[in-house]
């Protein structure tokens, strides 16, 4: 590979928006370097690579930068087309999966963040993350066709945007006692979450519940008990 081909992943290893374009690369085997930011010292490759939004992650390649996890997974798909296609082949196939792909986006994970920086005491968050989950779990049995995953018999646009979350889920519910994704309300999503969190692709990209819990400690105050 030449200098200017060279694929780098500017990202934080904790973010589940950086977890999706490694993923995406792993589908596609594509080699790549990992840039690991500092959190709360943004590096000068940073903001030069993402100047208005200055934040991760950022992919590099053939020295030019773009920026936003969902357009670096359409790049990628876009991009290197002699492995499987990551958007449904379909054209109504490829909008549902990006209308659930911006309803991770815009509801669940605005929920899963209010949770865990309220060290779990957002009850209305948590009542919206249940809610999502539920209609997840039908959008699961739409898309699938009965099959493994949200873009069929393999990973896709939509497993990604999902499934990038599900460390944290898994972590938000061993940390305060809930949960989010089951066997008894979402069937569905509980295999496939098993299934996405196993495949080849992902395993070796996402962090393990401990160390997120242990991330967790070190970034999120909790706050003191209440007095009577």
């Amino acid at each position: 590979m030449a200098a200017s081909d060279e694929v780098k992943i500017i990202g934080l290893w904790p973010s589940p928006f950086v977890m999706r374009p490694r993923i995406a690369l792993n589908l596609k085997s594509v080699a790549h370097h990992n840039f690991e930011e500092i959190i709360g010292n943004k590096s000068d490759i940073l903001l030069k690579s993402n100047p208005v939004y200055k934040k991760v992650p950022v992919l590099l390649h053939r020295n030019r930068s773009i920026c936003e996890s969902l357009i670096i997974v359409e790049y990628i798909d876009e991009t290197w087309t002699s492995a499987p296609s990551i958007l449904p082949s379909d054209p109504y196939d490829r909008a549902i999966a990006r209308f659930w792909a911006y309803y991770v986006d815009d509801k669940i994970f605005p929920s899963l963040s209010k949770i865990a920086k309220s060290w779990g005491g957002d009850e209305e968050a948590l009542e919206q993350a249940k809610t999502a989950m539920e209609l997840m779990e039908k959008a699961f049995k739409d898309c699938s066709k009965g099959n493994e995953f949200f873009n069929g018999d393999q990973i896709g646009y939509l497993d990604i945007a999902f499934g990038s979350n599900v460390g944290w889920i898994r972590t938000l519910e061993t940390m305060h006692g809930f949960t989010l994704i089951n066997d008894e309300k979402t069937p569905g999503l509980a295999g496939w979450a098993e299934r996405f969190w196993a495949h080849e692709a992902v395993k070796d990209v996402n962090p393990s519940v401990e160390k997120l819990i242990e991330f967790s400690h070190e970034v999120f105050t909790k706050p003191p008990p209440s007095t009577t």
